[in-house]
């Protein structure tokens, strides 16, 4: 999964630099960090330590790792009681900038959002952008697209919100002052969100304004709604070489 993630980010990357203007940069000519070089390095060679930034209860957090700054890095699901680390991404997750809610009583369904760098460049016709799912407590992770034609994912991902519950993924983008439309997901184990419902299996849309505090008593257990970085940390070595 992860695999064809970083691919379609790697084509995205490439795809965005050509739409900058870029050309190789020459052996004589100064450092300039590239989104291209960055999702085509094999191994992040930045010393920057672990931080911690999304909190689901005292043994199941996300964490960023390997990065250059709050904006790129890899991120990890880690669940210390089951013995779970798999990684999520490559300058996608650490970058959303909505709501987060992880309350499913159960543990077994969760979900994290990607988005995309500040500052980029982009097309008319803009790009689908991923959420990642598990339905088995992160021993596997999915995804499916939550955003359609972004020319900016991640000042779009501010108006989303994502809850998750012991049977259903929502996925709230707002609309107007005080209301969003929402998309209802079943959480069934297996499921792959991406393709037609098995039978028997729904899914539903609503506004807010039709369920006024449908999602007011979901809490993440840790409490925490949104994704944190502390920018402060950075690495020794931002302009370490990045060999593809």
């Amino acid at each position: 999964m992860v695999t064809n993630r970083m691919r379609r980010a790697i084509v995205l990357a490439i795809a965005l630099v050509m739409m900058q203007g870029c050309s190789p940069k020459k052996s004589s000519e100064p450092f300039v960090f590239m989104l291209s070089d960055f999702m085509n390095a094999k191994v992040l060679p930045y010393d920057s330590p672990p931080q911690i930034i999304y909190w689901i209860d005292d043994h199941r957090f996300v964490t960023l790792e390997h990065y250059r700054d709050c904006n790129h890095g890899e991120t990890f699901y880690n669940d210390t009681r089951a013995g779970i680390r798999k990684q999520l991404g490559r300058g996608d997750v650490e970058n959303y900038q909505g709501r987060l809610i992880n309350a499913d009583p159960t543990g077994r369904n969760l979900a994290f959002p990607a988005s995309a760098p500040p500052h980029l460049a982009h097309n008319d016709r803009g790009w689908a952008v991923e959420l990642i799912y598990s339905t088995d407590g992160g021993k596997t992770f999915d995804l499916m697209e939550y955003m359609d034609h972004s020319s900016d994912p991640f000042e779009d991902s501010k108006g989303y919100a994502v809850f998750v519950t012991k049977s259903h993924l929502y996925v709230a983008k707002k609309w107007g002052d005080d209301d969003a439309y929402v998309v209802e997901y079943p959480m069934v184990s297996g499921i792959d969100l991406s393709k037609p419902y098995p039978t028997g299996i729904t899914g539903d849309s609503f506004s807010t304004s039709k369920r006024p505090g449908v999602f007011s008593k979901l809490r993440t257990p840790s409490g925490q709604d949104r994704l944190t970085c502390d920018p402060s940390i950075k690495p020794t070595n931002p302009d370490a070489p990045l060999v593809p």
